[in-house]
């Protein structure tokens, strides 16, 4: 009997016929790297549970992201530690709050970069909700006007995009008209139509100082069960607008982002988020595992699933490994 004709190892031989077969390319273009943004000048504090992340005041976040435009990475998302918080996150909506300055500054640095900024109270909130109290539970229709505010008050700062993260029903529809209202237009918006309520946020929560002084967010945010319901969610948050759709985290949804790949023709893009970070950095300090091999594999993972781009605190690792 002979050998079979096909025999799939023969484009496996060497590197050279391997790049030119492979399906998936990744590249820094795709990348999208998170800055946490906090008072003050000259300020860059590292996070403990994210080696080498840090919250930085605007001046330190120019100088960072003339990095991330050197390494060809076109987008950073900003959020925001502000001076002071309250119970409905007023600090949010500052002309001078840090997320609205640290835009300010890249506008005037005049850096070919895209500003993408995260439209949240739980950073602003002295009880780190994603939305205002009342009677003991997040209030949805009361928060809208807040955050569609606080959109608002970022484009006029320069925001390229922004970025609803809070998981309120119909925010997307307010923000997007107070945008055009205030003739903004041409801001786009980032939907995190499918965020889940996950285990995987806690070093985020560490260096946005976010954490929910009481209860959790099962209320607002999805159950990690449920699949059909993120289709749903996309499908609300396209009608009202949405110029994009992001899924978050990415590993663990990977499932997720394929099906909201399928179902739509915008752009999806996913969180690589600060636990799926943190356990590679640390697996890595152990010497359990190879950083830029388990990285790379982590990346393609989540865009051969069908993110068009990745969030993800890697981005400028990766894109220094991924350099010609």
């Amino acid at each position: 009997m002979s050998f079979p004709a096909q025999r799939p190892r023969r484009l496996r031989r060497n590197e050279l016929l391997r790049g030119l077969v492979r399906e998936t390319r990744l590249s820094a273009a795709g990348f999208v790297y998170p800055l946490f943004v906090c008072p003050g000048a000259n300020v860059r504090n590292e996070v403990g549970s994210m080696p080498g992340v840090f919250q930085q005041s605007a001046d330190q976040i120019v100088e960072e992201c003339r990095e991330i435009e050197q390494l060809g990475i076109p987008a950073v998302i900003l959020f925001g530690l502000p001076e002071s918080k309250d119970p409905r996150g007023s600090s949010s909506l500052a002309a001078e709050g840090p997320v609205q300055r640290a835009t300010a500054a890249i506008r005037r640095a005049n850096l070919k970069l895209l500003v993408i900024t995260d439209v949240c109270l739980c950073e602003y909130t002295d009880h780190g909700h994603c939305g205002v109290m009342e009677n003991g539970e997040v209030a949805n229709d009361a928060t809208l006007t807040i955050l569609a505010e606080q959109a608002v008050s970022h484009a006029r700062a320069g925001a390229d995009i922004v970025a609803p993260s809070d998981m309120m029903d119909g925010r997307v529809g307010a923000i997007r008209d107070a945008l055009d209202e205030h003739k903004f237009e041409s801001v786009a918006i980032l939907s995190y139509a499918a965020k889940y309520c996950s285990g995987f946020y806690g070093p985020f929560r560490e260096a946005a100082q976010s954490a929910p002084q009481f209860g959790d967010r099962r209320s607002y945010q999805m159950d990690p069960a449920n699949a059909r319901e993120a289709l749903k969610e996309v499908a609300l948050d396209l009608e009202e607008g949405a110029d994009m759709v992001m899924v978050k985290p990415a590993i663990p949804y990977l499932d997720i982002v394929r099906r909201v790949r399928e179902m739509t023709t915008v752009p999806v893009g996913a969180y690589n988020v600060s636990g799926e970070y943190a356990m590679v950095k640390a697996a890595a300090q152990k010497g359990w595992i190879e950083e830029q091999r388990v990285v790379l594999e982590i990346l393609t993972s989540i865009q051969r699933a069908g993110a068009d781009f990745i969030l993800t605190y890697h981005a400028k690792d990766a894109a220094r490994w991924l350099k010609p």
